[in-house]
């Protein structure tokens, strides 16, 4: 009887144990607002918005302790529109990140499924519309460089190293999945950040090939909720850095992508007509600043200079836009605050034989005019 008990007790202790190596955490962010714009299409727009700060979505994280500083993880994530409760990507349930891989304390982590690109995970933190700052409303048109997190990258194999004394690297290489055309819808990717102190910089890198491609399997594809641009050829880099002093935080990120035979962009949902075999070049430059009041109560501001060129059969042009964003942001708790922000965007050039360049700010349909001014108020609840 003594024994059994010993027994019971052993194994109880052993299920304890396991449990405890092994965890699975629900998360999220949702963001609901009503935002103004005074031209979408000729029109004025008052809407109720989701993710005009932040992306809206749910997310499955898990992790199990295999011994050795080794650990399986895995991470499912959907973003979804809280208007209406429809997924971002239509057919798609986890639409932002699905993945399986190993995690060493050492050596890194290997992880395979759909990812975000090295532009995302080291450049973006430093931009206004990343992650450090969550401003959707301040990305760079079209989100020419992903650093809004438009698109993640399917088929990909992904490696991030630990981090070593501040300094983190990796890469991503998305397969195309199509027999006999492996350069057909393909992406790869490359980055690095550095942390030290109140110092931070990063740099990255990003091609796609045939991302407008009849290959939908492939690595990204172009339309809702996916790539906002298709080209032929994308290539994005950039680099940049933030300094902090006390409260107040500033930053530089320097972008340049180049778009060699475009066949679609899309933006808030419409898709530009006659820019089918276009090149386009855009040099992004952003001074970006927050400083907090109060440890509930902070203020950010933005300015980005996109300097474009268009090139091609379509003919030449010189768009330029200026975008200037806005925020106050007050923490109710560690897990809701509520924002206020105001946006300006001013258009200028030529976009070939198409005409004139029309300003279009991230996440709305493009203005008629070479102005667009928005204005937004919203809540948003982290779990």
């Amino acid at each position: 009887m003594k024994k059994t008990l010993i027994a019971a007790s052993l194994m109880g202790a052993f299920a304890v144990t396991a449990h405890a190596q092994s965890s699975v955490t629900l998360y999220g962010s949702l963001d609901a607002g009503l935002v103004y714009s005074n031209n979408q299409g000729g029109h004025n727009n008052w809407q109720q918005g989701s993710g005009s700060v932040s992306n809206t979505y749910f997310g499955l994280r898990g992790s199990e302790d295999l011994g050795g500083g080794l650990h399986a993880i895995f991470t499912l994530e959907s973003g979804f529109n809280l208007n209406n409760g429809q997924n971002s990507e239509g057919g798609t349930l986890f639409n932002r990140k699905a993945f399986v891989g190993l995690q060493s304390d050492q050596y890194g982590t290997l992880t395979l499924g759909r990812q975000y690109d090295s532009m995302v995970d080291y450049l973006s933190p430093l931009a206004a519309s990343g992650a450090g700052y969550g401003n959707n409303l301040a990305a760079h048109p079209f989100d020419n460089d992903n650093l809004d997190g438009s698109f993640s990258i399917k088929n990909a194999v992904k490696y991030t190293s630990a981090n070593y004394a501040g300094l983190k690297f990796g890469g991503l290489y998305g397969f195309s999945n199509a027999a006999g055309q492996f350069a057909n819808n393909r992406a790869w990717s490359a980055g690095a950040s550095y942390d030290n102190g109140p110092l931070s910089f990063a740099a990255s890198y990003l091609q796609l090939n045939n991302s407008g491609s009849s290959n939908l399997g492939g690595a990204v594809s172009q339309g809702n909720g996916t790539a906002a641009i298709a080209a032929n050829l994308q290539r994005s880099f950039g680099a940049g850095l933030n300094y902090t002093y006390g409260p107040a935080t500033a930053g530089f990120v320097y972008t340049h992508t180049q778009l060699d035979g475009i066949s679609g962009v899309n933006v808030g949902g419409v898709t530009l007509p006659g820019v089918a075999g276009t090149n386009l070049r855009l040099d992004n430059y952003e001074l970006n600043g927050r400083y907090a009041l109060t440890p509930a109560l902070s203020l950010a501001a933005a300015y980005t200079f996109t300097d474009g060129r268009v090139t091609g059969s379509n003919g030449t042009g010189d768009p330029k836009w200026h975008t200037v964003s806005l925020q106050s942001d007050y923490a109710l708790s560690k897990r809701t605050d509520v924002y206020v922000e105001g946006v300006y965007q001013h258009a200028s050039g030529e976009l070939g034989n198409f005409g004139a360049n029309v300003a279009a700010i991230n996440t709305l349909a493009p203005s008629s005019t070479g102005n667009q001014v928005a204005a937004a108020v919203g809540l948003r609840h982290r779990f």
